[in-house]
């Protein structure tokens, strides 16, 4: 006797008709997926021409999505494609830059011209500060590796491409006085030569140490003017304009350290290291500027 079959089966490849059915349902749905990727893919290129046409060189993940009607799955998977090809790069997480042809090599913009429109995005007080400033004010003795950027909080460095960011936190960054530089995506602030000069005296480690921070100022104080130095030291730690009028005195500017020597007699009692955080044994003492000499100071110019 011939029993009936439980479950229907195509007559030309055996499978029943229930897991047949599945199985096309799922290949079609992945056809569609993937014609859906490939077509947003396209798109995204033709979203970043766009901008870049317009002179924009920058979007986020959201923009993309609002822009072109997609999944944020599909629209990181798509973004990830184009940052592999060397067209994008990202050095904030949703944050993303479109690289020209003359910057794939660099794997980035220039650091100079994406800072300032991230800081924008994030809502974040800066001015490019250090050794980037000194560098923008004309001191060419050491062109700095990384840029600097000072900000109000602590926060980790960037590293895009070849391209590397150095944030440095200050509490006031919104008080010190900038000047403004034109660059091919926008402007960037950067801190005033005189700002610049009591930065580095206060942030030595981030400039390559007390000599360093000598030869910078050597190149620098002819432009200075003492009227404006002394105005720093309202927004300055003392220490900072104790250790910024000995270097300039080192540096034969006694002209603009005075004010600052009178500003440390009045107003400093206490004697603090020229070298934060090295030891002070045997180290001599300087009246003046009320410091413990534990470093020697020699400038390569």
């Amino acid at each position: 006797m011939m029993h009936g079959r439980d479950t229907a089966s195509c007559c030309r490849c055996g499978l029943p008709e229930d897991t047949l059915r599945n199985w096309l349902i799922e290949v079609t749905s992945c056809v569609i997926l993937a014609v859906h990727f490939r077509r947003f893919v396209v798109d995204i290129s033709s979203y970043t021409d766009n901008l870049a046409a317009k002179g924009r060189y920058h979007f986020t993940t959201e923009e993309a999505v609002a822009a072109l009607g997609s999944s944020p799955v599909a629209a990181r998977a798509a973004i990830r494609r184009l940052r592999e090809k060397g067209r994008l790069a990202t050095p904030f997480r949703g944050f993303h830059l479109i690289i020209p042809p003359e910057y794939r090599a660099l794997g980035c913009l220039p650091a100079e011209q994406f800072v300032p429109l991230l800081m924008e995005h994030l809502g974040q007080v800066y001015y490019a500060g250090l050794l980037t400033a000194a560098s923008l004010h004309g001191a060419a003795h050491q062109a700095p590796m990384v840029f600097q950027s000072v900000v109000a909080e602590n926060r980790p460095e960037i590293r895009c491409g070849r391209v590397r960011v150095e944030f440095v936190a200050r509490a006031n960054v919104g008080e010190i006085p900038t000047l403004q530089k034109n660059t091919l995506r926008g402007v960037l602030r950067y801190s005033t030569l005189e700002a610049t000069a009591f930065d580095l005296a206060g942030y030595p480690a981030h400039a390559g140490g007390l000599s360093n921070v000598a030869t910078i100022l050597c190149e620098l104080v002819e432009g200075m003017d003492a009227a404006k130095l002394l105005a720093e030291t309202a927004r300055s730690p003392l220490p900072w304009s104790q250790r910024l009028g000995y270097l300039l005195e080192r540096v034969g500017a006694a002209s603009l350290a005075a004010p600052l020597a009178a500003h440390v007699s009045f107003r400093v009692k206490e004697y603090v290291p020229l070298r934060p955080r090295k030891s002070i044994a045997r180290a001599s003492r300087d009246s003046r500027w009320r410091l413990i000499v534990n470093e020697e100071v020699e400038t390569d110019l």
